[in-house]
């Protein structure tokens, strides 16, 4: 599989949920002070992530 989400501790000793892409990282969360808290982070991204908006901040040329 080409992606996968990671839980993984920060030196704070949080929980971060990390999105990689093809072995690289594309965005992580915040940290919190649970995994039950991280693994609810990445069920909000599959849930709310896909139909996102796509805004162009770039000027017309």
């Amino acid at each position: 599989m080409a992606h996968r989400f990671e839980i993984r501790r920060n030196k704070a000793g949080e929980y971060v949920s990390y999105f990689i892409y093809n072995s690289e990282t594309i965005f992580w969360t915040e940290g919190y002070t649970s995994k039950a808290s991280a693994k609810n982070a990445i069920e909000s991204i599959k849930k709310n992530g896909p139909p996102a908006e796509v805004v162009d901040t770039t000027t017309a040329d």
